[in-house]
């Protein structure tokens, strides 16, 4: 769950809490892009009917959106049962930092985040690390960051530990160097990215944990502060 480490699991890409999914590819697609990190999602079938939780992240490819519940309602849901996610962010935008874009991000919990201007005009957002673009790997050159996630890559073993990747935990917020989500993935010198962890690391080449893209910006606008406690838990209150 959303706070416990997302590596070293005996499985694969796996994701935290509850995945769900629409059989509707086009209303299923319609929940990755309208989703954001934050937005209060509801059981509304079931014998967990009435249950919140909230939205933790986006994972591309198997198009699962990813909400976090609590033990007790976990306990009562069961295959099957219908989620309601108060689709709400997408289009967010800043003041007076145009170059910079928000996505997949509910805004009451962006306020949250402590972020501030600094007095040359950037923008400081808390995060656990940050990541160089040569270990950013499946995911990148999509067509879109505002649905889904792309992989950091773990395959050596010296970067995970001089980048802090061994210690990443479902939730954490990380920068991304010289990474443009602003249309699509790409590298681009200079560019920054704030992301957050969604599911585990895997073995397979080029991929790893995921993260699903919250700020994107061409230029240098963003600087990361390394904060141990980065992680959407303890800013919405579950750690």
């Amino acid at each position: 769950k959303v706070g416990v480490s997302c590596m070293k699991w005996v499985g694969d890409h796996i994701e935290p809490g509850v995945s769900i999914k629409n059989d509707n590819a086009a209303n299923n697609k319609a929940l990755m892009l309208l989703a954001c990190i934050g937005n209060e999602a509801k059981v509304i079938t079931g014998e967990a009917k009435g249950a919140k939780g909230f939205v933790t992240g986006m994972h591309g490819g198997i198009d699962h959106t990813l909400i976090y519940f609590n033990d007790e309602d976990l306990e009562k849901m069961a295959i099957g049962d219908t989620i309601l996610v108060k689709g709400f962010g997408q289009g967010l935008a800043i003041e007076s930092f145009d170059d910079i874009k928000c996505m997949n991000i509910d805004p009451n919990l962006f306020e949250k985040l402590n972020i501030k201007e600094n007095s040359e005009g950037i923008l400081e957002v808390p995060v656990v690390t940050e990541i160089p673009a040569y270990l950013m790997g499946s995911g990148v050159g999509s067509a879109t960051a505002f649905s889904g996630d792309y992989d950091i890559m773990t395959g050596d073993k010296n970067a995970n530990e001089k980048f802090g990747i061994n210690k990443l935990r479902f939730g954490d917020l990380v920068l991304l160097k010289d990474c443009d989500n602003t249309n699509g993935r790409q590298y681009l010198k200079g560019s920054v990215s704030i992301g957050v962890i969604v599911h585990s690391d895997c073995i397979k080449s080029g991929h790893g944990p995921g993260v699903t893209v919250i700020m994107s910006s061409k230029t240098s606008n963003i600087k990361g502060v390394i904060d141990e406690k980065a992680n959407i838990g303890n800013y919405l209150g579950i750690l």
